[in-house]
């Protein structure tokens, strides 16, 4: 998922651009980003959007407004999120921070405790994501603080979690493109969910062996589905790109 900072749904004079992670304003630095990078809309690739957990809330919220906007969606892929298990899980997030280091004193020590605390499970994709989610500690920090600290401070973000994730499976459901869940193991669906799986609304692919961090558990895996997810729902238009083409 990417984030870029707005001022136009700015609900607070006391939040700043970059610190205002209300879901629509993620969702419209999405939207606007893919019509910055694709103006022309006769001339971009078809698209399939795919999102790890608020990420893949924020893809299906601008699913329809890409639709609107006429680009053309092959699918939305949402990875390791479900609405009411999430929702239900959120009161436990201030502990799980509270477990949490403050910062550390190397990347490689992030690393470390990435891989250590089971965060990540795969020491290759570690080295390479983690270093992006830590920076060097302002300055001016005391001598015993450490020397990298958390690029977000999830704490701050408490406000926005249940907005985040209501109404997710519903707008999920009630996407007019091609749906794909992939979960961990040891997810579960909720009701809506449910009753849509039973009704063929979407395709449900469980990954055994991971943890929540399904794409970096088993890059390979997350890959193979999603090039099959695509290659079963693109369909050939004349004078339309398909994804990947340049």
């Amino acid at each position: 998922m990417i984030a870029v900072g707005t001022t136009k749904h700015i609900s607070s004079p006391n939040i700043s651009e970059q610190e205002n992670l209300d879901v629509e304003v993620l969702t419209s630095d999405f939207v606007n980003l893919i019509r910055v990078v694709f103006p022309d809309v006769e001339k971009a690739p078809s698209l399939l959007l795919v999102g790890h957990s608020l990420g893949g809330s924020v893809c299906v919220r601008a699913c329809p407004i890409l639709q609107q906007h006429k680009y053309r969606i092959t699918g939305v892929a949402v990875i390791d999120v479900v609405e009411e298990f999430t929702l239900e899980a959120l009161p436990l997030m201030h502990s799980l921070l509270n477990a949490r280091p403050d910062g550390f004193d190397s990347p490689e020590e992030a690393i470390e405790w990435h891989v250590t605390t089971h965060t990540i499970r795969n020491p290759t994709s570690a080295r390479v994501s983690v270093p992006g989610i830590i920076v060097p500690a302002p300055d001016g920090s005391p001598a015993s603080a450490p020397a990298y600290v958390w690029r977000t401070p999830l704490r701050s973000t408490a406000p926005y979690w249940t907005s985040w994730f209501t109404g997710l499976s519903s707008k999920f459901l009630a996407s007019r493109t091609a749906r794909l869940l992939i979960l961990a193991g040891t997810e579960r669906l909720d009701k809506e969910l449910m009753i849509g799986q039973m009704q063929g609304k979407f395709q449900l692919v469980v990954i055994p062996n991971v943890g929540h961090m399904v794409h970096e558990d088993d890059p390979t895996r997350m890959a193979e589905t999603l090039v099959e997810f695509w290659r079963r729902n693109e369909r050939v238009v004349v004078g339309v790109k398909k994804v990947g083409e340049l």
